[in-house]
């Protein structure tokens, strides 16, 4: 079959690329709100609550170091993408500066983050659905969702669009009147609020737990930060890619810091860091709680509910277009690589089917099989934005050579922040080593991490 996904390395300014067969049904509304969505999810919401809980006010730091690490991750990124835009993106940057091995293990960890990832934020949907409607067998719910979002991705892209932009646009709005409400109440304008620097510096101090919290609270917040790169993803189905993937990047970074290290500066100073209730009921809704508002943890709820649904979606998308992207190029089986309706059916299906069979897997398994499933993608990310950082390295000197005007984006301080990044990864792998269920994670991801390497060399090879 014609391989278009795989574009040549660059040569000069204007070269042809090679048409896609997928769509471009994507707005650039729809790109902005994909990057802003796509940061904002369970993670953040439900998640951050063990962090807090393990790293105390020190959880302000850890997201901030690792917000500063996504930054450049991003940054790199959207050079890359402007350039060569493709529904592969790192995968087939990765492939252009390494090799195909590099493409196929960046490509299919990718994939195999973002399946686990639709059982999980199925399996919590189902949850608060089964809590509104009591007496409801969870797996109807999770065979109902999985059906109307499989439906949604099978159809035109740009359903998949204007749903997440209101999925987005129903999460920045929650967290915009979060943070109005937060900062009323530290000012003390709210009842309830005020409470100075007392949960801050005097509840055991800025760092109660010591470094052994900010550890696991580092991990937590790299995790919360993963499924900003589908935009670069979903840039390749725009009308203007290269344009599209620069300005999402560009406004999404600042938005960061405002979204998360805001959200936990707000929570550690209303709420004490050891209160039960931010494990129990979630951080916002345990602020909301505090602060009086009527209905705040179902309120809170339903804002989980949103962000879970919205990442379901984001991820059955993001996994096919990743698996399409590697079969076009001959990194997978070849019969997902049939597109109709300029939507790559069978590749959608094929996502659905191991997400679904991975929520089966809990309700078989949960401690056994699924825990270790669950292990394999822990440090996933990391394993990414690493071959995102040395593709970047290797591009950027290729480019600079031969197309220079074709780097629209730049990332910043090029190659001091790429090294940077590249040290910041490989210390948070280091770091992981330090505490057990950090390191059981570790050592699952590079198990597949090296399963995926070494088939992917043999692949190579005989190619």
């Amino acid at each position: 079959m014609t391989r278009t996904l795989l574009s040549p390395p660059p040569t000069a300014q204007g070269a042809e690329r090679q048409p896609s067969p997928l769509s471009n049904g994507l707005k650039q509304r729809h790109l902005s709100m994909i990057a802003l969505g796509g940061v904002i999810g369970a993670g953040l919401f439900v998640g951050s609550g063990a962090g807090i809980a393990a790293a105390g006010p020190s959880i302000v730091v850890a997201y901030a170091v690792s917000g500063v690490l996504v930054m450049f991750v991003m940054r790199m990124l959207g050079e890359m993408s402007a350039v060569n835009p493709a529904s592969g993106s790192f995968s087939v940057h990765a492939e252009r500066a390494i090799g195909p091995w590099a493409g196929f293990t960046a490509g299919w960890m990718f994939w195999t983050l973002l399946v686990v990832g639709v059982a999980v934020e199925a399996i919590g949907a189902a949850h608060i659905l089964q809590g509104w409607f009591p007496g409801t067998p969870a797996w109807l719910w999770v065979l109902l969702l999985m059906a109307l979002f499989c439906g949604s991705n099978l159809a035109a892209v740009s359903n998949f669009g204007e749903l997440e932009f209101w999925f987005a646009a129903l999460k920045i709005g929650a967290i915009a009147l979060f943070l109005v409400l937060g900062a009323l109440a530290i000012a003390g304008v709210l009842p309830g609020g005020s409470p100075g620097t007392a949960h801050l510096l005097h509840d055991g101090g800025f760092l109660p737990t010591g470094l052994g919290g900010l550890l696991v609270g580092l991990v937590t917040s790299v995790v919360a930060y993963g499924g900003l790169e589908t935009v670069t993803i979903a840039a390749a189905e725009s009308k203007d890619p290269a344009r599209g993937v620069a300005k999402a990047v560009r406004t999404t970074m600042w938005r960061i810091g405002i979204v998360y290290i805001g959200s936990m500066l707000v929570i550690v100073t209303l709420v004490p860091w050891h209160d039960k209730a931010i494990t129990e009921v979630g951080p916002y809704a345990a602020v909301l709680d505090r602060l009086g508002v009527p209905g705040g943890g179902q309120l809170m709820n339903v804002v989980v509910l949103v962000a879970l649904l919205s990442a379901m979606n984001a991820n059955i998308y993001g996994s096919s277009r990743m698996a399409y992207s590697l079969v076009a190029r001959g990194q997978g089986p070849r019969a997902l690589a049939k597109v109709s309706g300029r939507v790559p059916r069978r590749a959608v299906l094929a996502s659905c089917a191991f997400g679904f069979f991975a929520v089966l897997l809990s309700l078989w398994w949960p401690t056994t099989v699924f825990a270790w499933l669950l292990n394999t993608v822990g440090a996933a990310v990391l394993v990414v934005w690493g071959f995102i950082a040395v593709s970047q390295l290797l591009l950027r000197r290729r480019l600079e050579r031969e197309a220079p005007r074709q780097l629209v984006v730049r990332m910043w301080g090029f190659p001091y922040l790429t090294w940077v990044t590249l040290a910041g990864v490989g210390g948070t792998l280091v770091l992981m080593t330090l505490d057990s269920g950090t390191r059981v994670q570790l050592y699952a991801t590079g198990g597949l991490a090296l399963a995926l390497a070494v088939t992917g060399r043999v692949r190579q090879r005989r190619r």
